[in-house]
């Protein structure tokens, strides 16, 4: 292979180390995003696209670089989702844990510190939340779901451009060290 493709596809390159969160601090912003999105839409509704737990749940995930730590992630976060939502509970706990497994995963082979790979990953992975919930709505519960691709796709990217200045806030909450 060439050195490119080994850079691209071998390990964690050197500058992109596993990055640092106090605790208090990654629960306090899953708290906020999750009580973002069950309250704002009920006073903005225009706001009602945004997936912020979703978007902090690839960020954190692609930032702690781990498997298991992106699924217990997403899972936390999906559960405590489903709870103050009108969905059975499981739902998003299921979509999320797929969401931060996937996105752990990704953040091993690619230098996810990189704005354009970021926009591409908040687009994909809003577009992979949403065909999943769609499924399991569609499989499980046997409910018909809402699934408008071009919908879709445009809100997709609307999340993708609100993911570039949250995750570079974010940034600022690293660890020093």
């Amino acid at each position: 292979m060439s050195e490119f493709s080994d850079h691209m596809l071998g390990e964690i390159p050197r500058r992109s180390k596993i990055s640092r969160f106090r605790p208090a601090v990654v629960a306090l912003i899953a708290l906020a995003a999750i009580l973002f999105q069950v309250y704002v839409p009920r006073f903005l509704e225009y706001l009602a696209y945004l997936e912020l737990p979703l978007l902090v749940t690839v960020y954190f995930s692609l930032m702690k670089r781990g498997p298991v730590s992106g699924l217990f992630f997403g899972a936390a976060i999906g559960l405590v989702q489903d709870s103050l939502s009108h969905h059975p509970l499981g739902m998003f706990g299921i979509v999320k844990t797929l969401v931060g497994y996937f996105s752990a995963n990704v953040s091993l082979r690619f230098d996810v510190d990189n704005v354009a790979i970021r926009f591409l990953l908040g687009f994909f992975f809003y577009l992979f939340h949403q065909f999943f919930f769609w499924v399991l709505v569609r499989a499980l519960l046997d409910q018909p779901g809402d699934f408008d691709p071009r919908r879709e796709l445009i809100l997709g990217l609307l999340n993708a451009v609100v993911a570039i200045p949250l995750f570079q806030v974010l940034d600022r909450l690293k660890e020093r060290g």
